[in-house]
């Protein structure tokens, strides 16, 4: 049985730097070319980068990224080139494959099933395509779905019947927890109900809140998995998969193909390095982690930044984003600044100090007590008769954000806020404070995913990177004396299952009640969540992991009259 030879290019492309996409898509061509691949095949949109949003709106973008997919298909010769881009045609833009073969661009494949839900919006841009394109070889035919395509039956299934034996599946999937399983899942349904091969290759990187986690793979027709990429980095995977004509065309299409006649490929094939067919993904902790490192690398380095700046507490959240910080970006370009008042503590100060030892990152002390006590001089007048409360705490909190984001300001920091997806959920948290930054790395872990991922740090590298002091002690936000969390909030353990219930999977309060969780408790936090919304509106970006994050899942209005 002859074999094609296909190469996966897990690329991690920049959205609109269409120059570097195009660099980076020659580089791995070249590559492939020195292993003798037969088809090389990229991640959806790799052209421009996902998701190019509102710069779909532009007619120079489209045809700019017309004119660089143009330009990749000069640099196709005896191999098959399939790289993601925007089609033009009749005034209307496809989310599309290219086919770029001997120099040429020769067809495109137009993406079918649009999603639009979460962060997806493909609709709000993209018409949807209603053919197949073939590509016959001399052995067999390959067919190409793109992303969402194949989480529907029908296209998988036409091409199958159509004669296709191999499947090239290009994805611009993001991570979130548990999702690099139900692609599997579905992957090896999909082989074996159309008894296909399928090489599916998914891009890598981080774009905004988004992280794309890579992890391509061959898949053969009786759905065993052949060939298993990493997660968070680029790679170029190869395998020969056998070729095979798929006679099957006893059930009826439902779209009409166009075929691609592509003459005998020539590479002569040497053994190719043996791969770990076996290979597993890592823990769930350390997916997380990964996604949250390369997030908060390419938000940096793709914004234009080098150096960031981060507010210690002493307490978990920001020992937390420090370390990813230096694991992301390095120890010598994080800042870490201390900002006690009155109420701070010794051991604060002493874990925050311990922490900056442990990771090589130098703390700057800057105490906030003077200004603070300004501050409550020059209100004193207007603040007479009440008693000292919230509006005095959160002063705090203000005056750290002021002299955080002046320390951004004078040395071109990027700031990033160390508030947890619990605390942004019930509004625990001071807009023009500690929201004050331009990140928001943890943003989308909850408070209980907080001291996981912080203890399963310690355990990766074998020593203790973040103080166990910090991931023990209660926490508190020290905005007054012998303050806790738990004054104002319910167990983290009870909280963090009653918003998965309310903000992730949209329980009513009944549903919940049904739950086992105390009424009061439960109105409590929905009441905190719903009054919130205007927080989470003019937080900054953060990096999703769960299923619904609140920045492009979860959308609600500010002004809301609904009582649940």
């Amino acid at each position: 049985m002859s074999k094609l030879r296909i190469a996966l290019a897990q690329i991690n492309p920049t959205v609109g730097d269409l120059t570097g996409n195009v660099l980076k898509i020659k580089k791995f061509i070249k590559k492939a070319e020195e292993v003798n691949s037969d088809i090389i095949v990229f991640p959806e949109l790799s052209i421009t980068g996902y998701p190019p949003e509102d710069l779909l709106l532009k007619s120079h973008f489209i045809e700019d990224n017309i004119k660089a997919a143009k330009e990749v298909a000069k640099h196709t010769s005896n191999i098959i080139a399939i790289y993601g881009f925007v089609e033009k045609e009749n005034n209307k833009i496809f989310n599309s494959a290219a086919i770029s073969h001997n120099q040429q661009l020769l067809g495109t494949q137009k993406k079918i099933y649009l999603p639009n839900y979460g962060v997806f919006d493909e609709k709000r841009y993209f018409s949807s395509g209603h053919s197949h394109s073939l590509i016959n070889l001399e052995n067999s035919t390959v067919g190409i779905n793109i992303c969402e395509d194949i989480w529907y039956p029908n296209p998988t299934k036409n091409l199958a019947v159509s004669g296709v034996s191999t499947i090239l599946n290009i994805n611009g999937s993001p991570f979130q927890i548990g999702k690099i399983e139900e692609r599997k899942r579905l992957l090896i349904k999909r082989a074996k109900e159309n008894k296909v091969n399928i090489a599916y290759v998914n891009m890598v990187g981080g774009q905004d809140e988004l992280v794309f986690d890579g992890g391509s793979m061959f898949i053969n027709f009786d759905g065993k998995i052949q060939v298993m990429g990493p997660q968070f980095s680029e790679k170029l995977l190869v395998y020969d998969l056998d070729e095979h004509k798929n006679q099957d065309r006893t059930q009826s299409i439902t779209y009409s193909t166009n075929s691609i006649n592509i003459k005998a490929l020539k590479n002569k094939k040497h053994i190719l390095e043996k791969f770990n067919t076996k290979q597993e993904f890592s823990i769930e902790e350390d997916q997380i982690l990964q996604a949250l490192i390369l997030g908060t690398k390419d938000y940096v380095q793709k914004t234009g930044f080098s150096k960031v700046l981060i507010a210690l507490s002493g307490g978990i959240d920001s020992a937390l984003v420090a370390t990813i910080a230096s694991l992301a970006l390095g120890p010598e370009n994080v800042r870490c600044v201390y900002l006690p008042s009155r109420f701070s503590s010794q051991s604060s100060k002493s874990d925050a100090n311990q922490l900056c030892i442990n990771l090589g990152i130098n703390l700057n002390e800057i105490s906030i007590e003077d200004i603070f006590s300004t501050y409550e001089s020059t209100l004193s007048e207007d603040f007479k008769n009440t008693n000292w409360g919230v509006a005095e705490e959160n002063l705090q909190s203000r005056i750290r954000g002021a002299l955080v984001m002046a320390l951004s300001n004078k040395f071109g920091y990027l700031v990033l806020t160390t508030g947890n997806k619990s605390e942004m959920a019930v509004g625990y948290a001071t807009i023009y404070g500690d929201m004050a930054g331009g990140f928001a790395v943890i943003k989308d872990v909850p408070k209980t995913l907080v001291y996981k991922i912080s203890n399963y740090i310690n355990l990766k590298y074998k020593k203790e990177i973040i103080p166990e002091s910090i991931i023990t002690k209660e926490p508190s936000a020290e905005l007054k004396f012998d303050q806790k969390d738990s004054d104002s909030l319910p167990p983290y353990e009870i909280l963090d299952k009653i918003l998965e219930l309310y903000v992730e999977k949209d329980y009513s309060t009944y549903e919940i009640q049904t739950m086992g969780f105390d009424n009061d408790i439960i109105n409590h936090v929905i009441k905190l969540v719903d009054k919130n919304e205007y927080k989470r509106r003019q937080s900054a970006p953060g990096i999703k992991i769960t299923a619904k994050n609140f920045d492009r899942d979860r959308r609600m209005p500010l002004s809301n009259k609904y009582i649940n």
